[in-house]
């Protein structure tokens, strides 16, 4: 029997530092039953960073997000993508039933100050229930319709950000709702319904985005350069934000990039992505201009070699603010990437917005740095006439379905490429 869930997700003042306590335990999690836990784990701390604005949301979030991947780590041992309507079925059973030892009667924090180590570490008092007392008297835990919802909602919202991040395809949090006894709820059906498009940037759009990022690049070439060769290489391979970011056991370098020997062409390769897998991403003549001039920027040679161990994207820290200063091997981390490209993005929709075009650039405050990644891809399929084939190949889809789905453009361009349609080809009108 579980008599203890340790909390995961810290305040977001501390999130990004890490915890050694819960590190070790996704590690343990992750070599002993659960292979992809720690890469779960990493997403979710992605997705709930995306709330740590909204104190009241981030709170619950963390939460719910804790019981659930206690759940599928130490009670069912699986991992998240691998639930069904059926197992999601069973963590709503085990809510409404939960261990006797896992349910307080108050509330405390998930994490303490540890004064004797001087660090933070998840508190052993906490647990994931809270159940009530009337008059001193415990009464029987009870799961309101309400806070169960609440629960279903929260998990298809993180299901939502796997899917688009191309972690998984399905949703079994929206699959258990419409067969619950909810199902039938206008409101439910209603946002189960939504039209869910692939978000991207239109063409206007992202000659904004590049622009912006070439504006920087020449006012403040020693930061900016690394945002516009970074902005250029998610783009141009169509990459996840976590295949070129720094992360336990994985540092991007530059001999990432790859000359054949036998075609001379070449290519960027991708040793670990989504699902443990690997891929090879061929290289366009204007993305190898680009790593030219920024290689130049960095006082390297024009092309890396085969053992050129300097990271894709260097650190950068003030004189005098830390050990890594002035140092190559200091590398980003997804959420320093993220911030740059966040930071990109709202230059340009400031830059839109200044030109008159304010829905544009509303519509583009509203994208996420895995926008760049499909708008890439539709941009390939679309605009650049690249067979599908190729295309599924440097993206990394499983399935050619998968990449037929980009096959279409946004709803602008579909009305645009619409206006002309003749309903009669051969009258003379």
């Amino acid at each position: 029997m579980t008599t203890h869930v340790l909390p995961l997700f810290d305040a977001p003042q501390y999130l990004e530092e890490g915890n050694s306590v819960v590190n070790q335990h996704i590690a343990d999690i992750t070599l002993n039953c659960v292979l992809d836990a720690a890469f779960i784990y990493e997403h979710a701390l992605d997705w709930l960073l995306e709330s740590r604005y909204s104190e009241n949301n981030y709170k619950t979030y963390r939460s719910e997000l804790t019981t659930f991947l206690h759940w599928c780590f130490d009670v069912e041992q699986t991992s998240p993508i691998a639930l069904d309507r059926r197992a999601m079925n069973r963590y709503v059973d085990y809510c409404s039933a939960p261990p006797t030892a896992l349910i307080a009667y108050h509330n405390v924090a998930q994490f303490i100050l540890n004064k004797e180590w001087g660090e933070r570490q998840p508190n052993p008092q906490w647990r994931p229930f809270l159940g009530k007392k009337q008059h001193g008297a415990i009464r029987p835990y009870q799961l309101s319709d309400k806070a169960l919802k609440t629960k279903i909602a929260i998990l298809s919202s993180f299901y939502r950000y796997l899917i688009n991040e191309e972690i998984t395809e399905r949703n079994p949090a929206v699959m258990w709702m419409r067969h619950s006894r909810f199902g039938s709820s206008p409101v439910v059906a209603v946002s189960l319904n939504a039209e869910d498009e692939v978000k991207v940037f239109s063409d206007l759009q992202w000659s904004y985005v590049m622009s912006t990022a070439q504006q920087l690049a020449e006012q403040e070439p020693e930061r900016h350069q690394r945002t516009l060769f970074l902005i250029s290489l998610m783009y141009g391979c169509y990459l996840r934000i976590s295949e070129v970011a720094a992360r336990p056991g994985f540092s991007p370098v530059m001999s990432q990039f790859r000359r054949d020997s036998h075609t001379g062409i070449w290519s960027f390769h991708i040793p670990v992505s989504k699902g443990g897998k690997k891929r090879t991403v061929a290289v366009s003549r204007e993305l190898l201009d680009a790593l030219k001039h920024y290689r130049h920027t960095l006082k390297l040679s024009p092309l890396p070699a085969p053992n050129d161990a300097t990271p894709l994207f260097i650190r950068h820290k003030a004189a005098g603010r830390g050990r890594d200063q002035g140092q190559l091997n200091a590398n980003l981390g997804i959420r320093q990437l993220r911030d740059l490209l966040d930071e990109l993005i709202t230059n340009a929709a400031n830059n839109a917005a200044t030109d008159g075009f304010d829905h544009d650039a509303n519509e583009m405050r509203s994208l996420t740095v895995h926008s760049i990644r499909h708008t890439g891809i539709t941009h390939d399929i679309n605009l650049n006439g690249r067979p599908l084939s190729h295309v599924q190949a440097d993206a990394g889809h499983d399935s050619i379905d998968t990449t037929s789905q980009y096959l279409h453009t946004g709803k602008i361009e579909r009305h645009q490429s619409a206006e002309g349609k003749q309903l009669n080809r051969l009258s003379d009108s």
